[in-house]
């Protein structure tokens, strides 16, 4: 759907996704009726915040890194963007049709790279005449060199994950969403990604990319969004960003928990480019319930 400013090409607005899990509470008694008791107990249910009100505005031309722990929601919200997942509250809206490559994003395991690559073309609705033409791209941008001919089970998760991205941004989506496929990779492999970005973003498209790895972030995109248990705490150049984060990872991972414990405060309460982001959000919803 079009959106009031041209160069908008995803809006999430105050989007919020709310888990379900159920608990059953455990008890030390091991005696058969303390068993069969606890297997009848209705399970308990706890609700898992995985995203809490998050809203920014994406436009043409931006690669957006996406950085954060494990069960900071990054993964839910690229699921969200790509419509395989609804939100609890807030909604997104988007150009067109985003493309998500995650890491588990199927290849046929007995079939070579060079086979697996020509399944991928046609399943995105490429024609034999297109697949021919556009094959050696793809294999260029993977990589894989004499593997290619080597069943996809051979394969490291690097390797597999570089063959995902060349199928994928084949097809030069205008919104292309990336889970931590770019995470390993030499330096060649790393700056064939990058070109291809660049090439999606010259044509005003759109680029996520979720990755554990704040360096990689910093090299290839413009902008960077660092996520924490499900808020968005900090919205801007994907530099200065992406050093915030890992600086603060750095400190967690070292024990160093008083100095990250600070610099998560920080963040929180500066909200860097979080209430722009949310106020951008606010104008173009009201050009579009005013028109």
């Amino acid at each position: 759907m079009a959106m009031s400013e041209a160069q908008a090409t995803v809006l999430v607005d105050a989007v919020a996704r709310t888990f379900e899990t159920p608990v059953r509470r455990e008890t030390s008694s091991t005696t058969l009726r303390a068993r069969v008791t606890r297997a009848l107990r209705p399970a308990t249910t706890l609700s898992v915040h995985a995203l809490r009100s998050v809203s920014f505005v994406a436009h043409g031309g931006e690669s957006i890194g996406i950085v954060g722990t494990n069960g900071s929601g990054k993964s839910t919200l690229l699921r969200i963007i790509a419509g395989l997942d609804q939100p609890t509250s807030g909604e997104v809206r988007s150009v067109s049709q985003p493309v998500l490559l995650g890491v588990h994003a199927a290849l046929q395991q007995d079939l070579t790279g060079l086979e697996n690559a020509r399944l991928g073309l046609l399943a995105l609705g490429f024609t034999p005449e297109k697949v021919a033409q556009t094959l050696p791209q793809v294999l260029e941008i993977a990589g894989l060199g004499d593997a290619v001919r080597r069943p996809i089970r051979t394969y490291s998760s690097g390797m597999g994950g570089r063959l995902r991205f060349a199928i994928a941004a084949a097809a030069e989506p205008e919104i292309l969403l990336l889970d931590e496929v770019l995470s390993t990779g030499d330096a060649a492999s790393v700056q064939r990604a990058e070109a291809r970005m660049n090439e999606v973003r010259e044509r005003a498209g759109t680029v996520f990319l979720v990755s554990h790895a704040a360096k990689t972030i910093e090299e290839t995109c413009s902008r960077a969004l660092w996520l924490h248990e499900g808020v968005l705490i900090q919205d801007g150049p994907a530099p200065e960003t992406a050093e915030a984060y890992r600086w603060w990872a750095w400190n967690q991972a070292k024990g160093e928990h008083a100095v990250a414990d600070q610099l998560l405060r920080r963040a929180r309460e500066s909200r860097t480019g979080v209430d722009a982001a949310v106020d951008e959000v606010a104008r173009l919803r009201d050009q579009r319930e005013n028109t």
